[in-house]
């Protein structure tokens, strides 16, 4: 289930989790109670660290081909 969810979520809380060695648990209940105290203002920073992980992937992707030169 969790695998699940990642998948279609982006992956950001487990990467901020894995980079900060923090349990991803603990920063998907962050993000929540931030959400609701804050009136949805973190889902702007999610979306943007979403935006930024599939760039930084889609530009690793490119650089490692056979046809990028």
């Amino acid at each position: 289930m969790q695998y699940l969810i990642e998948k279609y979520a982006f992956g950001v809380c487990n990467a901020i989790g894995e980079y900060f060695k923090i349990p991803t648990s603990s920063i998907r209940l962050s993000f929540i109670y931030a959400s609701f105290l804050t009136f949805g203002s973190p889902v702007i920073l999610y979306l943007a660290i979403a935006f930024w992980m599939s760039f930084k992937k889609l530009y690793r992707r490119r650089e490692n081909t056979l046809w990028y030169y």
